[in-house]
């Protein structure tokens, strides 16, 4: 997410965008930039890059200012540049506008705005929202903001400025967290606590639909236009704990952000019972596409699992998942009906990238699946999708995993669609499903406590099995990994029916496991190999859908909502994200930076 904040009062404004800044740099960004309100003008100072180049740029201005509003952003729509930095000015720079979000239907909006003479520079959706601004004031620009949130569709964290009105700052929030400080004769804005905690602990916290006007004295708060009384809340955590909104460690903060992510991922790609995927309009020869390959390393490597059955199961072409840092040196047979899928958090994996060079100098069609704008994979990838998951700080990977997963359904499907291999009545009952995704991850996120407890018995143990067969064996995987990764217990992920195949040995009194049965078509068979492991001993915790009765064959069980079994991935990987993180935490690990690993591995 980007990163938002305002100052209002008798302070020059400058220094406190910096700090503001300064204090959500956690959050990932790629440039930054501050507007001021001096002398009824607006100055707009924004560069490419980390925020020391706009500090730098700052110190050749002399601005005293006390309103203004800065932005630290995380590219979606267009690369890092100056152009695409915010904040954004309109026309005739009366006004200047920073945003956290997506404007759905800015295409629309810039074409309208284009023809009635309006000039962009940017290759942003928040561009036009400050020309909306600009277009349809009429002196007052809270009433102006009220008009402009009609006529736009998506997720929006938006605070806009005008030279005009220079005592005031008008702010809104939908889907994008916004919050409002409370001082002595000054007032904040920001997207997140710790922007603000060093001057106010009293705020006010922003939610849907609603709108704040800001002056240095007075703070007012409307809802569908009428004004309304907020509750003041009072912020107890220290500086680092807001950082992780309360969260004891970014990666239990980022476990349950993935609700918000996926609806991200999801928003404006599921219309009216079909897929959207405007990314994908540049492929070459979908008809002629012959072989699938899902390249990728770790983590990513498990969403590319997923990839291989969903589009097999959908789209009926034959599909194949690689190691990326195995995939270039075994010579693979591709050509130019060959599309080779790329799947890469930071966009930068090394071993992905050279995958993907190798791919491409076979003649094949490469689409990268990349959390971040700009990155070296999507640069030279031919297609990009993008998944909406946010920066991601812990080097265990959650939310941008369950992202790469929705990335996952939302190709296949795409690829069903359009070769016409579901009938419309499929295709709009899988794109049902996959809108209750988010809501059902906040069901099991509900079972936290549970899992919890379950992970303090597991803490004490030094060997563990996952076991599952189809989808649930690649969830497995990913479960075992997460497990190793940040409790350094040892774990095993191994496809059920292959246990009799000697793995059976390592079951010895006691040792848990994880039996994921989340499959129907092979769900007989899973208990079966359940009852295997059981006989010999093992305590094993049952992974399953509400209403399945697997009590009297296991020793605990966690139940996730009733979805589609292809879908169940997204779902039943969340009991193990959080079984990891407790584990870990029960042996007192280093959660956010295990030992001898990497966020982004940019080496071979």
């Amino acid at each position: 997410m980007c990163g938002i904040v305002g100052y209002i009062g008798p302070k020059p404004a400058a220094p406190l965008m910096v700090e503001g800044l300064s204090k959500l740099e956690y959050r990932g960004y790629d440039s930054a930039g501050i507007a001021i309100l001096e002398d009824h003008q607006i100055e707009i100072i924004k560069r490419k890059g980390r925020l020391a180049e706009l500090v730098s740029a700052l110190e050749a201005q002399d601005l005293t200012g006390k309103v203004g509003i800065g932005h630290t952003r995380w590219a979606t729509h267009g690369k890092p540049s100056h152009e695409n930095a915010h904040p954004h000015y309109d026309c005739s720079k009366s006004f200047a506008v920073v945003h956290n979000g997506i404007i759905e239907n800015y295409q629309e909006i810039k074409k309208k705005l284009i023809a009635e003479g309006h000039k962009f520079i940017s290759e942003t959706d928040t561009e036009v929202l400050a020309h909306l601004v600009e277009k349809h004031y009429k002196g007052d620009l809270l009433q102006t903001v009220h008009h402009v949130i009609g006529l736009i569709d998506g997720a929006y964290a938006m605070a806009v400025i005008a030279k005009d009105e220079p005592e005031r700052i008008v702010c809104v929030r939908k889907d994008s967290p916004l919050v409002v400080g409370l001082g002595e004769g000054e007032n904040f804005l920001a997207s997140d606590i710790p922007a603000i905690l060093k001057h106010t602990r009293k705020v006010f916290l922003l939610e849907d639909g609603e709108v704040a006007t800001i002056t240095k004295d007075v703070v007012e708060v409307y809802q569908k236009g009428e004004k309304i009384d907020k509750e003041l809340f009072k912020v107890t955590w220290d500086a680092e704990a807001a950082e992780k909104g309360g969260y004891p460690h970014f990666m239990l903060k980022e476990i349950f952000e993935q609700p918000r992510a996926l609806r991200a991922t999801f928003k404006g790609r599921l219309n009216n019972g079909a897929v959207t995927l405007d990314e994908m309009r540049d492929i070459k020869g979908l008809d002629k596409i012959n072989k699938v390959y899902f390249v990728a390393c770790g983590t990513a490597y498990h969403a590319g699992l997923v990839g291989k059955d969903v589009v097999e199961n959908l789209a009926r072409i034959p599909a194949e998942a690689d190691i990326a840092s195995e995939f270039r040196y075994r010579d693979p047979i591709i050509d130019d009906k060959t599309l080779v899928v790329v799947i890469s958090q930071s966009g930068e994996t090394a071993d992905t990238l050279a995958a993907m060079r190798e791919a491409q100098n076979k003649g094949a069609q490469v689409l990268a699946v990349t959390n971040v704008v700009g990155s070296s994979v999507s640069r030279e990838a031919d297609l990009v999708i993008y998944t909406w998951a946010g920066p991601e700080i812990a080097v265990a990977s959650t939310k941008a995993y369950l992202t790469q997963l929705a990335a996952m359904y939302l190709f296949g499907l795409f690829l069903a669609q359009e070769r016409g291999i579901l009938t419309p009545k499929q295709t709009s009952e899988i794109t049902k499903a996959l809108r209750e995704l988010p809501g059902h991850v906040e069901t099991v996120l509900e079972q936290a406590g549970k899992v919890e407890r379950l992970a303090h018995e597991w803490a004490k143990r030094e060997n563990a099995f996952f076991i599952g067969r189809g989808l649930d064996w690649a969830v497995a995987q990913e479960g075992s990994l997460k497990l190793k990764e940040i409790s350094y217990i040892h774990a095993e992920a191994y496809a059920a029916g292959e246990l009799k195949h000697g793995t059976l040995a390592l079951i010895t009194e006691g040792i848990p496991v994880v039996a994921l049965a989340t499959q129907g078509r092979i769900y007989d068979k899973t208990i079966s190999n359940i009852k295997e492991v059981k006989a010999r001993g093992a305590h094993v915790t049952g992974l399953v859908f509400e209403g399945v009765d697997i009590s009297e064959t296991v020793d605990e069980v966690i139940a996730i909502p009733n979805t589609i079994p292809l879908l169940a991935p997204i779902l039943s990987v969340v009991p193990l994200q959080l079984l990891a993180y407790y584990a870990a935490i029960a042996r007192d690990s280093d959660v956010d930076k295990p030992r001898n690993l990497a966020k982004s591995v940019t080496v071979e």
